[in-house]
């Protein structure tokens, strides 16, 4: 049986990433900063240039820290701040998830956040995969008017949240969008989209590109405990997502 058409988006932590994105043939971006942590809120400047170099929509995190979604009222305020910062300079959704210290959604800060976006796309993120009740998340979600949620079926990765996947699917019955997301590869694209169905997806396809400048000291680190080289990044990699594509499609 042929299968539906798809519509791809690709997570990206750049405006590079980006411009590779819509070469590699993404239908839409969601655009990041540090995606070693799960993807933070990026810089106006690498939205601007995105925006200047591709055609496809942008969608924005808005997330202003690593570790959980119970943020601070600083921090809230940070996140209006940059959400309308972000819209103002094109963006085409926002991606973002506020959760209670129980693991509920935060009504109010959600309903706040959507009151900004307006009638641009609105995107509850993976915070989802953390809940205790992800079906009630939904219902509180669909209740308040958010249009998409982005979700590895509580669990690690999309080929083993499959069955948690399909039944959001089912319980959501079209009252808001299910994008399936989170450790999606050219290995097991096929098979997932086989046993969940899904017609959308979200990926995150990279290759290593190296930056030289830094070789010529490889002692000197500047991140973190795990000492990563500082001699090369990931970068989103254009014929691998084309291929990604091509074996979702076949």
């Amino acid at each position: 049986m042929e299968k539906k058409p798809l519509f791809l988006e690709i997570c990206c932590g750049s405006a590079e990433d980006a411009i590779e994105a819509a070469k590699g043939g993404a239908h839409r971006v969601e655009l990041n900063s540090d995606l070693f942590h799960g993807g933070l809120t990026p810089t106006i400047g690498s939205l601007i240039v995105a925006k200047r170099h591709i055609g496809i929509p942008i969608m924005c995190m808005v997330r202003p820290r690593e570790g959980g979604f119970c943020y601070t009222d600083a921090e809230f305020e940070v996140m209006l701040e940059d959400a309308r910062a972000l819209i103002a300079h094109g963006a085409d959704g926002i991606v973002f998830g506020f959760l209670d210290k129980d693991g509920r959604v935060d009504r109010a800060r959600t309903a706040k956040m959507l009151g900004i976006v307006g009638d641009r796309d609105s995107v509850f993120h993976r915070a989802i995969d953390v809940v205790p009740d992800a079906f009630e998340v939904l219902d509180t979600l669909i209740d308040l008017g958010v249009k998409r949620v982005l979700t590895s079926g509580q669990r690690p990765t999309v080929s083993e949240g499959a069955g948690m996947i399909r039944r959001m699917i089912e319980h959501a019955a079209g009252r808001i969008e299910i994008l399936p997301g989170g450790g999606i590869t050219l290995s097991d694209v096929r098979r997932c989209r086989d046993e969940i169905g899904f017609d959308r997806m979200h990926a995150a396809v990279h290759r290593v590109a190296y930056d030289l400048s830094c070789r010529f000291n490889t002692s000197i680190y500047f991140g973190g405990a795990i000492y990563p080289p500082e001699d090369r990044f990931l970068i989103a990699d254009a014929q691998k997502i084309a291929e990604l594509y091509k074996l979702a499609t076949e």
